[in-house]
């Protein structure tokens, strides 16, 4: 009783800590797992477990595939079509996104799918004017409900199927999950986009390397710089702009348009003037006048349009010599299809085949994924780990020996008892709505497969009560198993999101919550009329 004692008390401080947003969310998760060996509930090696977890190295692995998608512009095409076929309104951009995580969701996993097209959903709401965290939650919760669309599209369909075979009723199919997945996920993206504008918050995120508009910003170069060539960015040269800082060794030098300038490697554009200070021959000019056709002394504050390769360009921004306007990394992201395309989406494709075909266990794809990338040099080392929502992946692993405690303690089995002992087994659908609030709660804190291995013994023994067919239970389970919407700890793919949609832990349950009301109505209500008592 003592442990089961800690274990709530645990969880309540981690929840409050969490809500203040004042601590940051890696070390409450850390500090859980320091507090559930300190108090003596796990040992220290299964306080620890959470970090040799193989979760947590998918994530990371899921990350480094899915920035190198971002780097070499794959990004940035599939985006265009995005918003090519949606338009820019928010509802409309919610539905296509929604669909297509739920498809790839389908077959491979939650947190593969979401974690592919993070970046894309940052792109699409950066170019459509669009806050991210008004996109990145209604892609969590539509993975969710992709994941009912087959039998592999989580763990726990699995689980269910052979429980209920192993009940005497019969394993369910492949796609007989989508009886009930299918209408989850029009329901999904229907609340979604009509109550996402309301409930969810317009804030920018923490995503770094966002691609930049290279239609806008060719614009915008050639407005102010008075240029008429041709494309400024290619998928092997790029322009950058810069600026002059002081001490500066460039400061008086002699430069003039298509002179060659770092080792030869960039070629000047133009010069814009700080000033209005004059060239080398010129007559005084007004203040910021663009000078693209003469020469110039440079001066501190002036700013300079240089092109080149890209890796010249990132290496020549990343000198105490000038100041970059935008990140060479941020634009050479917005090449749509630019150098390297080809060998991230084989890797890509690669790596969902052997997520599919289960040839492998699923962090051996994503290793193997992540390892490819480096490898092939479509991300360089530095790169790689610099694509690692590090504090996303020390909050997933801080965070799974808490479902060890909840398990090992016996305080999930109190909680389900004690709800079981309010509704009783009279009527089965009031017992299906039961069950499925333990799993809803349950399932906020806990992982859904731990949570759902857990109420497999308590459901499939109120179906025995009722003498009623352990089908619809069990799939009344998947759905409510699935229904992890309240917090960003309640799955890995909630936690993904976390930082790119700059959320805070309160975020989530406001549409959640009108979410999960509709969920629960499917699992009670629906899934008996499919799968009959």
């Amino acid at each position: 009783m003592q442990a089961q004692i800690a274990v709530f008390v645990i969880l309540g401080v981690a929840l409050i800590a969490f809500a203040s947003n004042r601590v940051p969310l890696a070390i409450v998760a850390c500090g859980v797992s320091l507090a559930l060996f300190l108090s003596g509930v796990l040992t220290l090696p299964e306080a620890l477990a959470g970090f040799s977890d193989s979760t947590p190295i998918l994530i990371a692995s899921l990350f480094i595939v899915g920035d190198a998608l971002d780097a070499t512009g794959v990004t940035a095409w599939a985006a265009r079509q995005v918003t090519n076929l949606a338009g820019t309104r928010r509802g409309r951009i919610t539905v296509v996104i929604s669909l297509v995580v739920a498809v790839i969701t389908a077959f491979i996993s939650i947190n593969g799918a979401v974690a592919a097209l993070l970046p894309l959903v940052v792109v699409v709401a950066v170019k459509s004017r669009i806050a991210p965290s008004r996109l990145l939650i209604p892609l969590a919760f539509a993975a969710h409900a992709g994941s009912l669309l087959t039998l592999t599209g989580t763990p726990v369909n699995i689980l269910v199927s052979e429980a209920a075979a192993g009940a005497g009723a019969r394993p369910f199919h492949f796609f007989e999950f989508a009886l009930v997945g299918l209408p989850l996920l029009a329901l999904t993206m229907a609340t979604t986009a009509s109550l996402g504008g309301r409930l969810l918050p317009d804030r920018s995120g923490g995503s770094a390397d966002v691609p930049s508009d290279h239609s806008a910003e060719t614009a915008r170069l050639k407005e102010n710089y008075g240029l008429a060539t041709g494309p400024l960015f290619t998928a092997d040269e790029g322009t950058l702009e810069v600026m002059l800082p002081p001490r500066s060794r460039y400061l008086g030098r002699h430069v003039h348009p298509g002179m060659s300038i770092f080792q030869g490697e960039l070629v000047v554009l133009s010069v814009h003037s700080s000033d209005g200070h004059e060239g080398s021959g010129a007559e005084e000019s007004e203040s910021r006048d663009t000078r693209g056709d003469r020469a110039w002394n440079l001066c501190a504050g002036d700013s300079m349009l240089v092109q080149g390769p890209w890796d010249a360009l990132e290496r020549f921004a990343a000198g105490s010599e000038v100041v970059a306007v935008t990140e060479p990394q941020s634009l050479r992201r917005g090449v749509p299809l630019g150098r390297g395309a080809k060998r991230a989406i084989a890797i890509l494709v690669g790596m969902i085949l052997l997520l599919v075909t289960g040839v492998v266990p699923a962090v051996a794809a994503g290793m193997l994924g992540a390892g490819a990338v480096v490898l092939s040099q479509t991300l360089s080392m530095r790169d790689a780990f610099r694509a690692v929502h590090w504090s996303t992946v020390v909050l997933i692993a801080g965070m799974i020996p808490l479902s060890t405690a909840f398990l090992q303690t016996g305080a999930a089995q109190l909680v389900a008892d004690g709800v079981l002992s309010v509704v009783g087994t009279t009527s089965p659908h009031l017992v299906l709505l039961g069950l499925g609030l333990i799993t809803l709660a349950l399932g906020q804190v806990i992982a859904n497969v731990p949570t759902v291995l857990l109420m497999i013994p308590i459901s499939l023994s109120a179906a025995a009560t009722l003498d009623a067919s352990p089908l619809p239970f069990m799939m009344s389970l998947t759905v409510m198993g699935a229904a992890a919407f309240f917090t960003p700890i309640a799955t890995p793919a909630n936690t993904m999101i976390l930082e790119p949609g700059g959320y805070r832990f309160g975020d989530y349950w406001r549409l959640g919550l009108p979410l999960a009301v509709v969920w629960t109505a499917v699992a009670v209500l629906y899934v008996p009329l499919i799968w009959p008592f």
